[in-house]
């Protein structure tokens, strides 16, 4: 993936100053442990050797995610559910040593998450708001992710200078809006990770025609995580034209395929 650029990733002065007045730095060490449910046995299993970074993760959006607004604070006695084993099971789509783009990361979920799980992939959280960068920042500087690079800047500004194999995004722009911003940071051949809700199927028949325009070879909704989280994940895959190497299925979880091929 090209290094993102540094024009993008910089902080503008009165925009700092805003924020540091909103959004000022804690005076002391973070006392966020015990507001934190214990990680569930699915996600010891999950993260394995990863699962401490997890927890911290866990603490740092029952904290600062909650302060900054990233998160509202009713999420926190279901973070681990509704949020990490949520994006964990996503880490299965991703194909091995993949350069992965988190569209509009917001709190990191699903790209630090996917991160954590996969050390091999090389990950940038892509977000234009300059509170988020800087608690993304903080999260991988804390959980010392050396796979991880943030960039600040909209998918429209990156089009052309990200180029990678996979694109994840979760709660960000209706599918055919999503579809168009991935399509510019997204290498031929490439894929769109996005996980979506209940709609997830009449959302994909109301963006074929955009998927056809763009040139996107296949699109199917699959359901993950079974027996990890409850209700399963769901994932709208979506690849573009190319060589079709990057074609990938999940590897632990399981899945569901009920659609295929745009025509």
């Amino acid at each position: 993936m090209k290094s993102p650029t540094g024009g993008l990733s910089s902080t503008r002065p009165s925009e700092a100053g805003r924020d540091r007045a909103r959004y000022p730095e804690p005076a002391g060490p973070l006392n966020d442990t015990e507001s934190v449910p214990a990680p569930p046995a699915a996600a010891v299993d999950l993260f394995g050797t990863e699962i401490g970074r997890a927890c911290r993760f866990a603490s740092l959006l029952a904290s600062r995610g909650i302060e900054r607004g990233l998160l509202g604070p009713r999420e926190v006695p279901r973070i681990w559910e509704r949020h990490l084993l949520n994006c964990a099971v996503v880490a299965d789509l991703v194909p091995p040593d993949a350069d992965v783009v988190d569209i509009g990361s917001g709190a990191g979920l699903p790209g630090l998450v996917i991160a954590m799980r996969r050390p091999e992939v090389r990950m940038t959280l892509l977000e234009p708001m300059l509170r988020r960068t800087t608690f993304l920042e903080e999260c991988v500087a804390e959980l010392d992710l050396g796979n991880v690079a943030v960039c600040r800047g909209r998918a429209e500004e990156m089009a052309g200078k990200l180029a990678a194999e996979v694109a994840t995004a979760r709660a960000v722009a209706p599918l055919d809006r999503l579809t168009e911003l991935a399509a510019g940071v997204v290498r031929p051949g490439g894929t769109l990770l996005a996980v979506k809700g209940r709609d997830a199927r009449i959302e994909l028949d109301h963006a074929k025609r955009v998927l056809r325009r763009l040139g996107m070879r296949s699109a199917e909704v699959l359901a993950v995580g079974h027996g990890i989280v409850e209700p399963p994940t769901t994932v709208v895959r979506i690849l573009a034209e190319g060589d079709g190497r990057h074609r990938h299925s999940a590897r632990k979880t399981g899945t569901s395929v009920p659609s295929g091929p745009l025509g």
